[in-house]
């Protein structure tokens, strides 16, 4: 599963489930090249700053000409009744999670065909496909995002442009601090999951390094619940 010599590029790599694939990567002789409003720190990258909030433009034309491998990570966790969701909310959740990647990979779509051979990771929910509660507005933006996946995956193909996402549960990530802010939050949590606990940012950053992998060349158009059993188990 060796990643020298590739060039791979992830968004959202200064925390939680991007950091730890930065390093899993890192580690195997990776090329990395981040994009964040941040640079990741102790992670060797040629970094571009970059908000998902705003426009993409000539912002990845310092990256090599070919690109194996491109991770869209930023994500939003927005738990509210419906009721109390405004517009704007829903419009934001939607810009992070799948505007934002659209904006990435359409800058970088002619590098991931000249490596013949790449892999789009992407993120969603357990949310978008296991009704829960105050999910209403990212789950209807993770729900895009795997539309989008399966739609490059049919079109990227005949190009060897493999897309995939994974859809975790619960992850112990910055993000979901305030969700996992005491012992008894976390206790209810993992007791919510089938195999008995909250999952890590390395469970899922194993798992999308697997999908950037050539052990992974096999696998397309899928969305994967990395979630403890969640999504189907009761």
């Amino acid at each position: 599963m060796s990643f020298r010599e590739k060039n791979i590029l992830i968004i959202g790599a200064s925390s939680g489930i991007g950091y730890a694939l930065a390093e899993l990567l890192q580690a195997e002789g990776a090329n990395l090249f981040t994009a964040s409003r941040r640079a990741p720190e102790g992670i060797v990258s040629t970094h571009i700053t970059w908000d998902v909030n705003l426009p993409a433009d000539g912002l990845f034309d310092q990256l090599p000409d070919a690109l194996h491998g491109i991770v869209y990570a930023p994500g939003t966790i927005n738990l509210r009744p419906f009721q109390r969701l405004s517009m704007a909310e829903f419009q934001q959740d939607f810009q992070v999670n799948v505007l934002g990647a659209v904006a990435a990979i359409q800058a970088n779509l002619l590098r991931l065909r000249r490596a013949n051979g790449a892999s789009i990771v992407l993120f969603s929910t357990v949310a978008a496909r296991t009704g829960m509660g105050f999910h209403a507005s990212i789950a209807t933006a993770k729900g895009a995002v795997e539309g989008l996946t399966v739609s490059l995956a049919a079109e990227l193909a005949p190009l060897k442009i493999r897309c995939n996402a994974i859809a975790p549960s619960l992850t112990d990530t910055p993000l979901a601090g305030q969700l996992l802010a005491s012992d008894e939050k976390r206790e209810a949590s993992a007791k919510r999951h089938p195999l008995g606990r909250v999952g890590t940012s390395h469970d899922m950053a194993a798992f999308a390094k697997l999908l950037l992998s050539d052990d992974g060349s096999w696998v397309t158009g899928q969305v994967i619940g990395i979630d403890g059993g969640m999504g189907k188990l009761k």
